[in-house]
């Protein structure tokens, strides 16, 4: 477990998974920026938790600009960054069109690399700069494709294919940028908004292993993919 507190953003933080880390973060001494579209909620979710409010809209090049902006104005290097924000559709399976993969995509993968790239600079202020992208195994072919596994009970076109999309950044990133630790993780299935609450987790559960790649009780290589057991196959 690292033992020095970090200053660390959290993308979609006012609900849900990222909500959970953010708080149990802050709780542990780490230095949290709470991150949402709408400033007021964020305000009141790290004036509840004693972390930082942080306008920021994934979606939006000049939102997260801006974010960067005000960040490098408050501190001199960002330890951590969790990629958490994400969203899926409501379309039937089957149903699924190319613009609810761009209005999904938008998010959960474009949306990953343009924070990444913003805060790139603060990243590499500090001495042991982390970047987690918050995945699932739903994003595993290997497990989507096999009738016995639990993700294959789950055909959501949009979402799967862009878990898939952000593993293979999460792969190809690590090997471009060595001087940053990049990783996936796949939290549990937490009953969130995403998943109309058919979780079998509480959030607080459900991102323990996304604490855990922090705070560095599982310890996992740049480059890799992990659950709460630890290093999985892609």
């Amino acid at each position: 477990m690292t033992t020095t507190p970090t200053t660390t953003l959290i993308t979609g933080a006012t609900k849900g998974l990222g909500l959970a880390a953010a708080t149990q973060l802050a709780a542990a001494g780490h230095t949290v920026y709470v991150t949402g579209r709408d400033l007021d909620r964020a305000r009141a979710v790290a004036t509840a938790i004693g972390g930082h409010p942080l306008q920021l809209d994934v979606t939006s090049d000049d939102s997260v600009a801006a974010a960067a902006q005000v960040l490098r104005g408050q501190t001199d290097r960002l330890d951590v960054l969790i990629n958490n924000a994400g969203i899926t559709t409501a379309t039937p399976p089957a149903d699924v069109t190319a613009g609810d993969l761009e209005r999904v995509y938008a998010t959960n993968v474009f949306g990953a690399v343009r924070v990444m790239q913003a805060f790139l600079p603060l990243l590499r202020a500090s001495a042991d700069p982390l970047v987690v992208n918050v995945s699932s195994t739903l994003g595993m072919v290997r497990r989507t494709a096999d009738p016995a596994a639990f993700e294959h009970d789950f055909p959501t076109p949009a979402y799967t294919s862009s878990k898939a999309a952000l593993n293979m950044l999460t792969s190809q990133f690590a090997a471009v940028l060595p001087d940053l630790r990049v990783i996936a993780v796949s939290p549990g299935f937490a009953a969130t908004d995403l998943n109309g609450h058919r979780g079998t987790d509480t959030p607080e559960e459900g991102v323990r292993a996304v604490v855990e790649a922090v705070t560095g009780e599982i310890v996992v290589p740049t480059g890799a993919f992990a659950d709460i057991t630890g290093v999985i196959n892609w």
